[in-house]
Parts: C-alpha cells; structure tokens; sequence
C-alpha cells in the first residue's frame, strides 16, 4: 500500500485493502444460509437448537475469559468512524447557519440572495468535492508538495468496495468518512468569503468564482498543509493547524480582503449604511455555527475517546471571546449588544481553530479573549478608514485566523504533537520550543496570505473580463433577491 501521512487522519493512501472483517462476516453468512433455512422449515433441528443453546448458556460464565481476549484483537473503528460521521453533519449545519448569520446583517431586499450565496455552495461544492476535489487535495498522483492528483476523482477507490476500508494503517476511521468530512470543510470556506461581497456581486460571477477559487485556491493549500504538503508537519515548513487556522479562516478572510478590494464598495455607501434587517437571525446563524463548530473542531481529532478535549477548548474559547466583546462594549459605549455578542462568539471559535487539539483549557480561554480583542480592534479601524467588507469577513475569520495560528505556535503543549503524527512539527517543538514553532507558524501564515491573496486577484480578474462581477446600481437599488432570484423574503418588502 502506497502512503503518505499528512495531519492525523488527514492521509492518502492507495485504498486497496484485503478483504475487512464485514466483508468476512458478509461471506460467512452467505454460506450458512441454507442451514439457516433449514432450521427454520424443520421442527426436529429446531428442538435440537434449542437444546444446543441452553447447554452453551450455561457455560458462558467459563468462556467469558476467553470471549474477552478475543474481542479486544478486533478493531474498534465504529465509535471513531462514528464521530467523522457526526462531525460530517454538524459541520453540513454550518452553512445554513453562516447563511442565517450573514442575512441577519443585510438589507431586508437582499436577504435570499445572501443565505444563497452561501446555501448553493452546499450543492456546488459538495459536487465539485466528489468529482476532482478531494482527489486534488489528498490524492498522492502528482507527487508534488503543493497539489494530489487524480486517482481518487469520483471517491474512485476510496474506502474500498464496500466504503468501510480503514483511511490509512494506523487509524480507525472509514476512508469514506474522512473523504465526507473533508466535503463539508470544502463547502463552507468559500461561502465565508461571500460576506464581504453581499449586496452588489453578479451571482454569475459567485458561481464562477467559487469554482475557480475551489480548485486552484482551496484544494492546493488544503494539501500543503493538510495533505502531507510543503506547509505542513510532514513538508518543509512543519506548521500545524488543527480544523482549519490557515486552510478555511486566513484563506477566506485574505479572499474576502482582495474581493471587496477588487469589486469595490456598494453604491451610496457609507451614505446608505443601514444596520442589520434582523437581529434575531443573526443570533440564530451565530448558535448554529458554535453548535456545529463541535464537529468543526471536535471531530477533527478524529478519535472518539479523545475528541471530548477538542470539544472544550473549542466552547471554552467562544465563551472567553463572547464575554470579551460584551465587556469592550459595555465599557466603550455603555451597552453590549446582541450583534457583539455573536460576533465575539464566531471570532473565539475562528482563533481556537489551528489550536483545540495542541493547547490546554486555560490557554483556550486566552486565545478566545485576545482573538476578541484583535477582531475588535480591526472591525474600529475597518469603519474608521470606510473600507466595505460588508460583514467584516476578513476583520473575524482573517485577523481571527491569523490570531489563533500564531498563539498555536506560542501555546502548544509538546505533549499534544505527538512525532508520530506531527514529525517536524514535534522535532521543533524539541529542539526550540515554542518560539521556534511560533517561527514556522509566521512562515504559513505569510505563505498563506501571499499564495490566497494573487490566487484570489487572478481568478477575479478572469471572471470579471467573462462575465462581469458587479450587478448594474439599478439592480443593486432594487435588491437583489427579486433581480437574481425572482423572489423576495418578505410581503410587503420592508427596505
């Protein structure tokens, strides 16, 4: 079997295996069917099995030694595989839950337009994902350290025939579980981007865009740092990142920097700013995504006995930073506001990201305030210099990435990077300490500002020249729901 190891569970591998002990269990079974018919049709050999059970009932008590031993040889994947699955679902969730979150902060004639910015991802990408992207960012064809290859294109061959194969040696969890889970990290990271574009892109342009963006921006820096890479534990730099620090926040707020950039603010504004149409959706959008960032961040340990600790840095840190937040306004401008209370939560839960698995439960809860602090700090400058982000993408998941990535590097505990799958990284950690993992961390980060960054202006560029990015200040007057889509959310519109 061909293997390369990149992050835990993040692995490639050539997905031929023997026959697995379901498959064996399948065979058996079919061998003793007609047995099993047999008994069923024939009283005699029903009485006769009656009596062969009663017999073996009694001597259970002096097997069990002996049935114990046996049992503890047979893998126990379900449970781990289990929680891919699981950390799957939770993390499909996110997206409806972003959408929410994002058509809160809109004007009330762009609503739809904005959840589907999002929303539509869930079937672009999830198809995308399965034809060539999980190939491209785990497969191993190319042999290159900056993109996979194309031997897995349509999950061929992976998990085997019946889909329950083992992702690699050593690791509990089904191929295809891990190839599912990969799926939604896929979907969700260009919809991120959307919130600093709403209200004014072409959804024709969104469309190609994120189809672009999806296959030259996402699926080489997933494999750079995820896939066994130049950036990662297994390449030359040896930067770890747990769920996501560089390859979803950095990538999507660096995007969302050069996209509003590139397209320009809306029309009118900040002479036409508005606050947000809905307070309770973004409240809704914001539970949502903490409730599905346990399987952002919790199934990314990718073993169920352990996950609970990934799971409570992660909550502990949306805490510290919601609380934070509530605090700087509270002092600042005599009131905390619900629409600070969700920010906060999203930005602790974006800084924990590159660190839930390799920091303890203190240090979460001070990469959750000062993740705060930086995003509110950028969100203040942000509105002083009258730049449009729209909805701060880059101020949270940017400056929030960037954050967590660097007190990864500051705060892991050499304990959590185990050499087994964190080799460079764990080498550093040994030979350094902290301020030397802080060194190669600074190193991700810059690669992943400069290659997202020109990546991004190129594909906007290209898309822009085709099929134009902005919708015409008429359309974008009379909103966007019922020019793009035909639809609106509301009957009367309330503008």
């Amino acid at each position: 079997m061909s293997l390369q190891t990149g992050y835990p569970g993040r692995v490639q591998s050539s997905h031929h295996f023997p026959p697995t002990a379901l498959q064996t269990v399948d065979n058996w079974r079919q061998r003793q069917g007609s047995l099993l018919s047999n008994l069923r049709n024939d009283s005699s050999l029903q009485r006769a099995g009656i009596v062969l059970l009663a017999a073996g009932a009694g001597l259970l008590p002096l097997m069990a030694g002996s049935a114990k031993a046996a049992l503890t040889k047979l893998p126990t994947d379900g449970a781990d595989t289990l929680l891919m699955l699981m950390g799957s679902a939770l993390v499909l969730l996110m997206t409806p839950g972003l959408a929410f979150f994002y058509g809160g902060f809109t004007r009330a004639k762009n609503v739809l337009n904005t959840m589907m910015m999002s929303f539509f991802l869930m079937g672009l990408i999830g198809v995308l994902w399965v034809v060539i992207g999980y190939s491209l960012s785990f497969g191993l064809g190319f042999h290159s350290p900056f993109i996979g290859g194309l031997e897995a294109m349509w999950l061929n061959g992976v998990g085997g025939p019946l889909g329950d194969a083992p992702l690699a040696d050593g690791y509990s969890i089904s191929a295809t579980s891990f190839a599912l889970f990969q799926g939604m990290f896929a979907i969700i990271t260009p919809a991120l981007i959307s919130g600093a574009l709403v209200e004014r892109i072409n959804f024709k342009a969104w469309f190609w865009f994120c189809l672009l963006w999806s296959l030259f921006i996402y699926c080489p820096l997933a494999h750079m740092v995820w896939g066994g890479g130049y950036i990662g534990p297994f390449g030359a730099i040896g930067a770890i990142d747990f769920a996501g620090g560089t390859v979803v926040h950095i990538a999507s707020g660096v995007a969302a920097l050069v996209s509003a950039a590139i397209v320009g603010p809306r029309t009118n504004w900040p002479a036409n700013k508005r606050p947000p149409h809905n307070v309770p959706f973004i409240l809704l959008g914001a539970g949502l995504l903490w409730f599905g960032w346990f399987g952002f961040n919790g199934a990314s340990y990718f073993a169920a006995k352990g996950a609970g600790f990934s799971f409570i840095t992660t909550s502990t840190a949306a805490s510290a930073a919601l609380l934070t937040w509530c605090l700087l306004e509270w002092f600042k401008d005599g009131k905390p506001t619900a629409v600070g209370a969700a920010t906060g939560a999203v930005a602790g839960l974006v800084g924990i990201t590159p660190a839930a698995g390799f920091v303890t439960i203190g240090s979460s809860i001070l990469i959750g305030a000062a993740t705060a602090v930086a995003c509110l700090i950028a969100v203040q400058v942000k509105s002083a210099i009258k730049f449009d982000d729209s909805l701060d993408t880059f101020m949270v998941h940017g400056v929030g990435g960037t954050v967590g990535a660097l007190l990864t590097g500051l705060l892991a505990v050499k304990e959590l990077v185990p050499a087994d799958y964190f080799p460079l990284s764990a080498q550093i950690l040994e030979k350094g300490g902290n301020l030397a993992l802080f060194g190669a961390q600074i190193k991700a980060v810059l690669i992943t500002y400069g290659f997202v960054g020109l990546g991004t202006a190129i594909i906007l560029w290209i898309v822009g020249a085709t099929v134009g990015l902005r919708v015409s200040p008429e359309e974008e007057t009379r909103g966007l729901d019922i020019t793009a889509h035909g639809e609106e959310a509301y009957d009367p519109m309330a503008y």
